[in-house]
């Protein structure tokens, strides 16, 4: 829970033992006022980092929520915006959250996005934790789809945290936990934080055809070895339809 107006932890429960689908639903009306929610400042790098790459076309958040990354897509695009979540009720909290004109938003699965060569950047934030590693591949190939040639496929990773480090111990046990969960509970509820390390996310996306760089996001801070807390992985779309 990030603040009163967010949900107790019976409310948490209740989602926890949902599906993905219901869970979100579920928890839609105070999604906002969680930790959950991509923090402002992970939002402001990402626009900073890629202000000088555009400017863009038309924008796509993928598994957009409530709708807190469009910003990112307002800020560098200059094109029509759409988010696209599964979730009614996170889809149903971003409209209220986000009356704009030019936003548009869709549901479907983003494993079979219902685009295809349409958007000229794809942002996501948060959302990975919801897909096992066997299922990135079709996730990036329905990306890859959606872009056109050249287009830009753009989300901040968290760089891994030392084991000597509370947060390192903290998302090791919800991971346990959920595994522990998943193995007992229907429906599963697929949310793991270290799933999705950077080298192995980098070599899915090459080998969907993707040129891959990235990025640190300096404005958030180093670890005690130096390193960027976040880096933002820029996947580019190459060759033709």
């Amino acid at each position: 829970m990030a603040s009163s107006q967010g949900p107790s932890l019976r409310e948490l429960a209740v989602q926890a033992l949902s599906s993905v689908e219901d869970g979100y639903d579920l928890l839609a009306p105070k999604f906002d006022h969680t930790a959950f929610r991509t923090p402002d400042d992970v939002l402001d790098a990402t626009i900073d980092a890629l202000r000088p790459l555009g400017p863009f076309g038309r924008g796509l958040d993928v598994c957009c929520g409530t709708g807190a990354g469009m910003r990112v897509l307002a800020s560098v695009c200059q094109g029509s915006i759409i988010g696209v979540d599964f979730s009614t009720g996170m889809l149903q909290q971003a409209r209220r959250a986000h009356p704009q004109a030019d936003a548009q938003w869709v549901r479907a699965d983003v494993r079979a996005l219902p685009f295809g060569g349409a958007f000229d950047l794809v942002v996501s934030f948060g959302a990975f934790g919801h897909f096992l590693p066997a299922e990135r591949p079709a996730l990036f190939a329905e990306v890859y789809r959606a872009l056109r040639p050249g287009g830009l496929f753009a989300f901040p990773l968290g760089t891994p945290s030392p084991m000597t480090s509370r947060w390192y111990w903290a998302m090791l046990g919800f991971d346990v936990a959920m595994r522990v969960r998943n193995a007992v509970w229907r429906p599963r509820f697929v949310m793991y934080y270290r799933t999705w390390p950077l080298d192995a996310v980098c070599n899915d996306l090459s080998a969907s055809g993707f040129a891959v760089t990235s990025v640190p996001l300096t404005a958030l801070g180093h670890r005690k070895n130096g390193s960027a807390r976040y880096r933002l992985v820029l996947a580019r779309r190459v060759g033709e339809c």
